[in-house]
C-alpha cells in the first residue's frame, strides 16, 4: 500500500505490507493471511490507541477483509454496521462481485461522504495520467459521482470499454482513502 501511516498498527501495517491492485470482479482470497484476519478484534487491530469509535474499528476489518478479497467475511462485518461509512464499505464490495444494482442501493445510503472530495481529486490526477482512457469524465467531474464509476466498471467488466487498469487504480485509492478515514475515525485522531 502506498500510504503506510507510521501510527498503523503493527497488525495492519503487516497486513498491508505486500501491495495489492485488486481486480474489479471477486478476486481470489488471499488464503495466505486468513488466520491473520480471522484473529482481528476491534482492539488488537488498533494496538495501543484505544477504541474510540467501534464501528469505525469493524470498518477497518472489513476493509482488510475486502483488501485480501475475502468478501463474504468483509460483507459480515459491513452489513452490521449501519452507518453511512458501512453502507460504503458494503457498496464496495458488491461492486466487485459484481452485484451493480445491489452496489448502487447501498452508495444512495451513503450520500455525501467525506472521502469524496478527495477521491474526486485523486481520479482526475489518474485519468490525466492515462491519455488512452475512455474514461475522461474522471477529469472533469466537480464531485465524485459514486454511481458514474460504478457503471464504468460494469462497462469495463462487460468489455464495453478498455479501461480496467484505471478503474482499478480509482480503486485502490478509494480504498486507501475510505480505509485511512476509518482508522483515523477510531481512533478519534
Amino acid at each position: 500500500m502506498r500510504n503506510l501511516r507510521s501510527d498503523y498498527s503493527p497488525a495492519i501495517n503487516d497486513l498491508l505490507r505486500d501491495e495489492r491492485l485488486a481486480p474489479l470482479g471477486p478476486g481470489t482470497p488471499n488464503v495466505s493471511v486468513r488466520v491473520q484476519l480471522a484473529a482481528l478484534t476491534n482492539e488488537n487491530l488498533l494496538a495501543s490507541h484505544p477504541v474510540r469509535d467501534a464501528d469505525m474499528a469493524a470498518a477497518c476489518r472489513a476493509g482488510l477483509w475486502l483488501y485480501h478479497d475475502f468478501l463474504d467475511e468483509s460483507h459480515s462485518i459491513s452489513q452490521d454496521i449501519d452507518t453511512p461509512t458501512g453502507s460504503y464499505w458494503h457498496g464496495l464490495l458488491h461492486r466487485r462481485e459484481p452485484d451493480f444494482s445491489n452496489s448502487k442501493y447501498w452508495f444512495r445510503r451513503v450520500g455525501a461522504h467525506p472521502v469524496f472530495e478527495p477521491l474526486c481529486i485523486a481520479a482526475a490526477e489518474l485519468a490525466r495520467a492515462d491519455p488512452q482512457s475512455s474514461a475522461a469524465f474522471l477529469e472533469t467531474q466537480s464531485r465524485w459521482d459514486p454511481f458514474a464509476f460504478v457503471d464504468l466498471c460494469e462497462a469495463v467488466t462487460r468489455e464495453r470499454l478498455s479501461c480496467e487498469m484505471l478503474c482499478r487504480q480509482v480503486q485502490q485509492r478509494e480504498w486507501e482513502l475510505l480505509f485511512d478515514y476509518c482508522w483515523r475515525a477510531a481512533i478519534r485522531e
